[in-house]
């Protein structure tokens, strides 16, 4: 027994030796670690939806909505993980979702014809990189020539970059599909004409309210269109503001030009609104904040409408 014991004893220090010094170099190798920037917290996509395909015995329409669902998840877990209490929908590239565009391409090579991927892909990459969106929503056009829809998206983008002179195309080359709606040709005019202004922007916002499959679109083009709203109402009430600064100096506070106010007529037929505290609110309900100093009001710090577009 003794004999056995002195046997193994070497062994045994032999593998203590080498968990210690397994430990140290863990510890080490953790602590001389370089702090890889934001953009690597996410893992690399491994499993490319164009990998699987022809692999899935079957099973690729499954497989491109559980593409869909994490492109979904992705950017509300990324807007929940933000530090920053407001979120630009115009602008997430603070976010970092670069995964996104990787989960839309992976549930379109899957299923050419998911067509809500390519409508969300088109509302919400823009936002990220405009040259990812312009290629998810082309990859949708070739798969699906007859879908005169996805023109409109495309044209949307190109909008959104203020190149108007290719929206107008991309909306000729849409109203030239079979079945495509007579605004198409519209949008194309008035994007040569004033494609700049607002009565384009709510146009382009409506037809998106209207036409999209998914509700996250939907919510962001209905955003959108209250912060058409509230630009118009802005205008409006810094107009006034500044008339009656004119006349008898700064109002002490907003409620003293409300009689003027209710004179306006808005360009989108809309009422302005008080809240039950008589404070005057943007379209989701939040109060406009006035700065005495200035003598004019904007967007209260709460609101989660979008930056004005011009």
């Amino acid at each position: 027994m003794a004999g056995r014991l002195k046997d193994f004893l070497p062994t045994f220090v032999v593998i203590v030796a080498a968990f210690l010094v397994v430990f140290w170099l863990s510890n080490y190798v953790e602590s001389a670690k370089p702090k890889l920037p934001e953009s690597f917290k996410d893992t690399d996509l491994v499993l490319q939806g164009k990998k699987l395909k022809g692999y899935a015995l079957g099973s690729e329409g499954m497989l491109a909505d559980w593409y869909w669902m994490m492109a979904l998840q992705y950017i509300g877990g990324e807007n929940a993980d933000s530090p920053q209490e407001q979120i630009d929908i115009g602008d997430l590239r603070n976010l970092n979702p670069r995964l996104l565009y990787p989960y839309l391409d992976s549930a379109t090579d899957l299923d050419p014809s998911f067509f809500a991927a390519y409508s969300y892909g088109a509302i919400v990459l823009p936002a990220i990189d405009a040259d990812k969106a312009i290629a998810l929503t082309e990859k949708g056009i070739r798969n699906n020539p007859d879908k005169w829809r996805l023109h409109q998206y495309l044209g949307y983008i190109y909008w959104q970059m203020k190149n108007f002179e290719k929206a107008a195309e991309t909306y000729e080359a849409g109203s030239q599909v079979a079945g495509a709606a007579p605004f198409m040709k519209e949008m194309a005019a008035q994007m040569r004409s004033k494609g700049g202004s607002r009565d384009v922007a709510r146009a382009m916002f409506r037809q998106i309210l209207e036409s999209s499959e998914d509700e996250q679109s939907k919510r962001s083009a209905q955003l959108k269109l209250w912060g058409l709203d509230a630009e118009d109402e802005i205008t409006a009430i810094n107009e006034t503001l500044t008339s009656a600064k004119a006349a008898n100096g700064c109002p002490v506070k907003l409620s003293d030009v409300y009689s003027q106010l209710a004179n306006i007529d808005l360009p989108n037929g809309g009422d302005f609104r008080i809240d039950k505290d008589k404070g005057l609110v943007d379209p989701t309900g939040v109060p406009y904040r006035f700065d005495a100093s200035s003598c004019s009001v904007e967007l209260g710090p709460e609101s989660r409408l979008p930056k004005p577009l011009n």
